[in-house]
């Protein structure tokens, strides 16, 4: 029995498969719609579509650089489980992904599905490999940096935390120092590279929040509010120093701050620091009950 394109995509829509996958069943189906879906059943890829509401809080950062094209990409894909994150199976998947991020330059995650991998889309990839590694996996997010100077990429703890640093005005020979400001950024949490950077609403707070701790704290009763506001200035340099990369002190070194550690070896025009689930809610189950889970679902 024949079948078109329409088929395929109908299968598709009805398995959430990959369209080559869909494609292979209904050739070995000979083209019966039903027998192709029990197919895909049997070999365990429409089982990818049952995935998809499990929460996905686990997962890896990880980045890639094209040195020849000047792109840097860094990415975060979540699956469900601890286990699974720390394969190379789902590092091969993370990496195969952020180097499409770079060929393509998507503007958005949606845009990324649609990019060709392997023959077939993005999104039919991570559906084959959902139903490969049997968890859900989902591309939470990515950023791209491109330069005509340095891009430099850090990776913590096996992909837990990641950072990308966009150097302008490069010189030859600094090579390290970027580094070490791809740790410093990855250790000390900065929000922004300069004080001049931080939005005027932000620093307002800030000062609001200062004020209102020096208002009651008893040993200021009685000043009057323009001294208080002046030992508020005062004190928004430790905001800066927390908060701005260039004024922390260097992680290897306290004696100095990061903007004397670099000088003019190079000049941080932005950085990304992804931390791995940082905002999602994670699943929290207990084991035995996960085991039961499996072999109950291994009779179906």
């Amino acid at each position: 029995m024949a079948f078109t394109a329409k088929d395929v995509m109908t299968l598709r829509d009805k398995s959430g498969a990959g369209m080559l996958d869909c494609k292979k069943a209904l050739t070995d189906a000979d083209g019966d719609m039903e027998k192709a879906a029990e197919l895909l059943r049997e070999r365990g890829i429409a089982k990818a579509v049952k995935k998809e509401g499990r929460i996905a809080a686990e997962g890896v950062v990880g980045a890639y650089v094209c040195d020849k094209c000047g792109v840097g990409v860094l990415l975060e894909i979540n699956c469900e489980s601890d286990f699974v994150s720390r394969g190379e199976k789902f590092h091969a998947i993370v990496d195969k992904v952020a180097k499409v991020v770079a060929e393509n330059k998507p503007a958005d995650v949606e845009a990324l599905n649609s990019c060709p991998l392997d023959g077939a889309t993005v999104k039919d990839f991570i559906v084959n490999e959902t139903a490969v590694i049997g968890e859900k996996i989902s591309i939470r997010r990515f950023v791209i940096f491109e330069n005509a100077g340095k891009v430099e990429t850090y990776i913590h703890m096996g992909g837990k935390v990641g950072v990308m640093v966009d150097a302008d005005s490069f010189k030859a020979g600094a090579e390290e120092t970027l580094h070490d400001i791809a740790l410093q950024i990855a250790a000390s949490r900065p929000s922004y590279v300069t004080r001049e950077e931080v939005p005027a609403e932000v620093l307002a707070k800030e000062k609001e929040i200062m004020l209102v701790q020096m208002q009651n704290d008893p040993k200021n009763a009685g000043k009057p509010a323009a001294i208080l506001e002046k030992i508020v200035d005062g004190k928004l340099g430790k905001f800066y120093q927390e908060n701005c990369l260039m004024e922390q002190p260097f992680v290897k070194d306290d004696s100095q701050k990061v903007s004397q550690v670099i000088g003019d070896k190079f000049k941080v025009a932005r950085f990304a620091r992804f931390e791995m689930g940082e905002g999602l809610e994670k699943k929290n189950e207990n084991l035995q009950d996960e085991v039961a889970k499996q072999i109950e679902s291994m009779k179906k």
